[in-house]
């Protein structure tokens, strides 16, 4: 009786292990997919800008048509790799995809930027500048979005890769998570915008 009571204590204790551990593992991975949500609002936001930027400057960079091209390309590979990526952020291929769709905007807005530094009454107009300054707080909200998200898989992933937890995650298909990292040298650097 007595190894049978011992017995069923230890089954007990490996079945309230794994539902901790599982639990544990789920409440992690939903913070990070929450955390990506964050990044979510913000990109929309940027590429909701982008247009308005675009048609703004229009008038001004007649001979800039190439660029203006450049950056509304960019722009609708990035919403589409966004909207993959949105749709599981944990799909380490759709999170790489975005990060490159990214860095590609970047570069092409920082192409931009350098067109409009030749205008000078482009930088003069007053819907330009408010254009840029809600872009450059929307990226500054992109970046602690992402910081908040990198935290948020970093501890899923060390969580996940730990030992137990590591047992658990792999007997119930819990994968890594990809950081959002920075690929484009364009990317790292923060929007500026001069109008002096």
């Amino acid at each position: 009786m007595t190894g049978a009571m011992v017995a069923l204590g230890l089954m007990g204790a490996v079945v309230l292990f794994i539902v901790v551990s599982y639990n544990r593992l789920v409440r992690l991975r939903n913070q990070f997919k929450n955390a990506f949500a964050q990044i979510d609002v913000q990109l929309k936001r940027r590429y909701d800008l982008i247009p308005n930027l675009v048609e703004t400057a229009k008038a001004y960079l007649k001979h800039e048509r190439e660029t203006l091209e450049v950056v509304t390309e960019a722009r609708a590979r990035a919403v589409a790799a966004h909207e993959r990526a949105a749709r599981d952020p944990s799909d380490a291929s759709a999170m790489q995809a975005l990060m490159g769709a990214e860095g590609a905007l970047a570069g092409a807005l920082g192409r931009l930027n350098v067109a409009i530094e030749a205008y000078p009454e482009l930088k003069a107009d007053a819907n330009m500048r408010q254009l840029f300054e809600e872009l450059t707080t929307t990226e500054n909200r992109v970046g602690f979005a992402r910081q908040a998200y990198n935290d948020a898989v970093m501890t899923y992933n060390t969580r996940r890769e730990s030992f137990p937890d590591n047992l658990i995650a792999s007997w119930f298909g819990f994968g890594p998570a990809q950081l959002y990292e920075i690929e484009n040298a364009a990317e790292k650097e923060p929007v500026r915008v001069s109008f002096s």
